[in-house]
């Protein structure tokens, strides 16, 4: 496929109303339509954008027992998240769609009773490519958010670039990262929430690493940007402090870091960088050494509950998953995904 180039990219660094499904959404467009000046080929929001990180709480947890207050703020966080495909989904497609970009945006996803955190990749029609779940949610977020499995690691082959995605933490598995670098990814999102000077240089690990362009996106978040009476646990006003960045393929910050509030970034991204900087480094060819070291990925979905049916004239195999059951049903299931 014969790539655009330059590629005009905006990374989106801000917050949802959290725990507000409707408002959220109205703020993601009214931030893409400030992120999509003329000719932006992509927009990249933070991790849990839709509708919200839960920093800063416990959700009523230690070790042996649970409060009934916290498990009534985890319904209250299930029902802000959202079903993929639904009609959230379908309001962010329209989003991509008006403005002619591709978009990729981290969500609560909810399968069954369930919540992932998920990255949704959006074409600039506004059809759904596809969806990454987060394979290894990072301590206490064990506990609200369940695993991926190796079936969500795609990488799209569009006209503006391979788009491929890593959500916060994850980037610092270097298995997944060797796994997106042989799949030929060229432009490298990474949602998150992370945002220590730390993370900015890793950041420029992998864009030198993975010789791509790397867009990480954070949250800039505070207090405010949270309902009065969400129970944090911390102390601090300034709940995530961005350092959203984009970089090069041969480690230069091209825009950002950006931590002293709300920002929209941007860069033209020259994809012919990507060959320059694999002429002495690819990780995921040259300089391999595959007779040495070899990676094994199983991409198969991973479902709970296989059934087999003895029906003599129809034998078959049903897998069936039930955090995937009753997804087209629950597309219109009341206010959470309105």
């Amino acid at each position: 496929m014969m790539k655009k180039s330059p590629v005009r990219v905006a990374v989106v660094q801000s917050a949802p109303v959290a725990l507000d499904l409707e408002r959220t959404l109205a703020k993601v467009e009214d931030l893409a339509a400030r992120a999509a000046e003329p000719g932006v080929d992509l927009i990249v929001f933070p991790e849990a954008f839709v509708s919200c990180y839960p920093r800063g709480i416990s959700f009523g947890a230690l070790v042996g027992s649970r409060t009934d207050e916290g498990r009534r703020m985890y319904r209250r966080y299930w029902e802000s998240s959202i079903t993929v495909p639904g009609p959230a989904t379908d309001r962010i497609g329209r989003v991509a769609a008006r403005h002619g970009s591709h978009l990729v945006i981290g969500v609560i996803e909810r399968g069954g009773s369930t919540l992932y955190c998920t990255a949704l990749t959006f074409g600039p029609d506004g059809s759904l490519l596809g969806k990454h779940r987060k394979l290894m949610p990072t301590g206490a977020e064990r506990l609200v958010w369940g695993f991926g499995d190796g079936s969500t690691l795609p990488v799209y082959d569009t006209a503006i670039g391979k788009i491929g995605t890593v959500i916060c933490w994850e980037n610092y598995m270097p298995m997944l990262r060797m796994h997106m670098y042989s799949k030929g990814v060229e432009i490298y999102c990474a949602p998150t929430m992370a945002h220590s000077e730390g993370w900015v240089s890793s950041m420029r690990h992998i864009a030198l690493e993975g010789r791509c362009f790397v867009l990480s996106a954070c949250q800039y978040a505070e207090r405010a940007d949270y309902p009065d009476d969400y129970p944090f646990e911390i102390e601090d006003d300034v709940v995530s402090a961005g350092r959203s960045v984009i970089i090069d393929p041969l480690g230069n910050v091209m825009a950002g870091p950006e931590a002293s509030g709300e920002a929209i970034l941007r860069a033209d991204l020259d994809l012919g960088r990507i060959a320059e900087g694999k002429f002495d480094f690819d990780v995921a060819g040259h300089y391999s050494r595959p007779d040495i070291f070899n990676l094994r990925v199983d991409e198969r979905s991973k479902p709970p509950v296989t059934t087999q049916h003895d029906v003599a004239s129809d034998a078959r195999m049903t897998d069936i998953n039930p955090n995937e059951a009753g997804r087209d049903a629950g597309r219109g299931e009341g206010p959470a995904d309105a």
